[in-house]
């Protein structure tokens, strides 16, 4: 029989095979992946200098020893060209590889703003270990940093240069940091505590160009002010990496469609990470990925099992303000309730009959992501 394929290195496509591998010692399972397939957290990219790591030890395990400890076959360094849906292969490494089932774990790419000026093509993004190690590099010789985008990682990343010593402003569209996270009180106190670790916000604010000057960059926004700098890093999202799926004619929308199974359009082929849009639902964060993972080792396992989400925290680890965020699915269906304390607030979003729907926890208030969750109803329920 032909293996089961999974195609990426990251902690959707790692997580399946070693989940896979606790139920099933003997199916035949190979990982396919473009880079070296070594296993690092990602999450850490954004808060390596607070946790005073160098790139090189961010990985964890090599892709020979995953490959021993999980009992599978790493085929790393090879992208793949394209699936045979009628075939059931995969080209890659010049040749057809067959799968009894295939598993896309492909992730999602960094969104890249179209910006004028000379020296546009010269802003990076951080979305591997080598981008990353790329980066360090450069802030040797390049330390004052912008950044393009105030989310999530543009949050981490900027706390996390400014911690090091880094002169850092950070741009975005949007009037507040994280907007949907959380309600304008909050964001504000996020921002203040921020500033006071050397980060300057320029909010409502779009980029225009990026240009090259003596010893360094301009950049130009649409209201006319500058800033100058040595590197940009845009930090402005990630979409899901769908060309596979579109060149192999799955259904795609704003990732590619699977249902709770995780199965896409066709029945041999399924999808989980930040590349799957899973029944109308994009979650790409790690506790996601992780009931998606053991959900879908059950299904390829021969236990048809669909993903159930509960209430899952999204971290923001930003050591001057850290927060926690329950998102609610539907905003615009209740109301925040603020409440403050001498060293954190929080946030509660309830409906008008007082049904909590989401909730965000910054500063001290951290501590009651546990006894939040468990008032949360759950993202999706039993199938």
């Amino acid at each position: 029989m032909s293996p089961i394929v999974v195609i990426g290195s990251g902690l959707a496509g790692y997580t399946v095979a070693k989940e896979l591998r606790k139920l099933d010692r003997g199916v035949a399972v190979t990982l396919v992946t473009e880079d070296d397939g070594a296993f690092y957290s990602k999450p850490m990219l954004s808060n390596a200098f607070a946790l005073k790591k160098a790139p090189a030890a961010l990985a964890t395990a090599a892709a020979a020893q995953l490959a021993g400890d999980y009992g599978i076959e790493i085929l790393a360094g090879h992208p793949v060209k394209r699936i045979d849906r009628a075939a059931r292969t995969i080209e890659v490494a010049g040749r057809d590889l067959a799968y009894d089932r295939l598993v896309l774990a492909v992730g999602g790419r960094p969104i890249r703003l179209r910006l004028a000026g000379d020296a546009a093509d010269r802003v990076l993004s951080v979305n591997h270990l080598a981008d990353y190690q790329h980066f360090r590099r450069h802030l040797e010789s390049h330390p004052r940093v912008v950044i393009l985008g105030a989310g999530l990682v543009g949050c981490e990343f900027a706390n996390d240069l400014a911690a090091a010593g880094h002169a850092v402003d950070v741009i975005d569209i949007a009037p507040r940091a994280l907007p949907r996270f959380w309600p304008d009180p909050m964001a504000l106190e996020f921002q203040a505590r921020l500033a006071a670790a050397g980060v300057r916000w320029h909010l409502s604010e779009a980029v225009e160009r990026i240009d090259a000057i003596p010893g360094g960059l301009r950049i130009t926004m649409e209201s006319g002010r500058t800033l100058e700098a040595d590197t940009v890093l845009s930090a402005i999202g990630l979409a899901a990496n769908s060309e596979l799926a579109v060149q192999a004619g799955l259904a795609v929308n704003r990732g590619i469609v699977v249902d709770r199974h995780l199965q896409t359009s066709d029945d041999h082929i399924y999808a989980l990470g930040d590349c799957a849009e899973v029944d109308g639902l994009l979650l790409p964060f790690i506790m996601p990925i992780m009931h998606a993972a053991r959900a879908l080792a059950r299904t390829l396992n021969g236990e048809r099992t669909a993903v159930v989400y509960p209430a899952m925290p999204v971290v923001l680890k930003t050591p001057a303000w850290p927060a926690v965020f329950f998102p609610p699915l539907q905003p615009g269906g209740g109301k925040w309730h603020i409440e403050r304390e001498d060293t954190g607030m929080r946030g509660h979003y309830r409906a008008a009959d007082g049904r909590l729907l989401g909730a965000a926890l910054g500063g001290s208030c951290t501590r009651e992501k546990d006894a939040v969750a468990k008032q949360l109803p759950a993202l999706t329920g039993s199938a």
